[in-house]
């Protein structure tokens, strides 16, 4: 289970590490200032809604705000190139990649 605050605690994590304000994450989202103020300060938890919100405002997804590995937070031009790739693969062509890849790392 959650603990109570973890999404606020979390909020504040991710906007610390990306140098974001409040002001700045209010602007990225369109969530007015006084509404982030009020969840931040009560650790209420957002609706499913304003949480992807501020995931987008944050340049994550929902799952990576969630995630312990915080270093996989950031992916590169080339990481984000192939992961849309695969998610446009059939489950076939996926399970190809993967032995194929597996077979690269092998050599």
């Amino acid at each position: 289970m959650i603990e109570e605050k973890y999404i606020t605690n979390r909020i504040k994590e991710l906007c610390d590490k990306k140098q974001m304000s409040m002001y700045a994450l209010s602007k990225k989202t369109g969530i007015s200032q006084s509404s982030l103020s009020n969840l931040m300060r009560r650790g209420s938890i957002p609706t499913f809604y304003t949480l992807n919100r501020i995931c987008e405002g944050l340049g994550i997804t929902l799952p990576q705000f969630f995630s312990d590995d915080i270093g996989k937070l950031e992916l590169s031009s080339e990481q984000k190139k192939v992961l849309r790739i695969w998610e446009s693969l059939t489950d076939k062509e996926k399970e190809a990649v993967e032995i194929y890849v597996r077979g690269m790392k092998l050599k």
